[in-house]
């Protein structure tokens, strides 16, 4: 039987997830006010666990102020730049110490991206950039990164569903550099790949 504190933690996680997912698919559109007891009706739970999810999604930068976030070309320049820092370095350091297990990992993801759905596309398309920021072996880095992944998910669905040309052709040529043990060259593509990214997303929301 579970006791109140394991289902306080269950009524969070199931909030948190729930309203992370509406804001991801659109469902709860950019710019709308979050009205706790309204959220806490449609889901069937108190105001806290919705207070709480809340507050974890302002943390993650979805919520701003009790309103989903609505992306303007200044959050996605400012976001892609520290992507371009944090990437970069991690690409570097992959072409020195990535495991030849995580390499073939890495051209899988490439593989799905020619091949697979756009779901699967997608979750290769995260693994791939999550393989390499890993082998930076950097805790404050990687921490950083993580709490960037809603809003990059936001901008990895543009890319992907609206499908950006070349995208897996440079994934493919970062994985060869990092193949190649070649810091530079696997350095300046992906800040290359990710300024591709910023570009195309500024141009879908002009």
């Amino acid at each position: 039987m579970e006791d109140s504190s394991s289902k306080s933690r269950s009524a969070y996680q199931h909030c948190y997830e729930a309203l992370r997912d509406m804001i991801l698919n659109g469902t709860i559109a950019q710019g709308t006010k979050l009205v706790e007891e309204k959220l806490a009706a449609e889901l069937g739970v108190s105001r806290t666990p919705i207070r709480e999810s809340i507050r974890k999604l302002e943390q993650e930068g979805l919520i701003v102020n009790k309103r989903v976030v609505r992306l303007s070309q200044t959050d996605l320049r400012n976001t892609f730049e520290l992507r371009k820092l944090l990437e970069g370095h991690a690409a570097r350091s992959a072409a020195a110490y990535l495991s030849a297990e995580e390499l073939q990992r890495l051209e899988r993801c490439v593989e799905i991206g020619r091949t697979g759905t756009r779901e699967e596309i997608m979750e290769a398309n995260r693994e791939f950039h999550e393989i390499i920021m890993g082998a930076s072996n950097n805790a404050l880095m990687i921490d950083l990164f993580d709490r960037m992944q809603s809003v990059i998910y936001l901008f990895r669905q543009t890319v992907v569903y609206s499908n950006r040309p070349f995208l897996i052709d440079e994934h493919q040529r970062i994985c060869e550099a990092i193949r190649a043990h070649d810091g530079d060259t696997a350095e300046q593509l992906m800040k290359e790949h990710l300024q591709s990214d910023l570009e195309f997303c500024l141009h879908l929301i002009r």
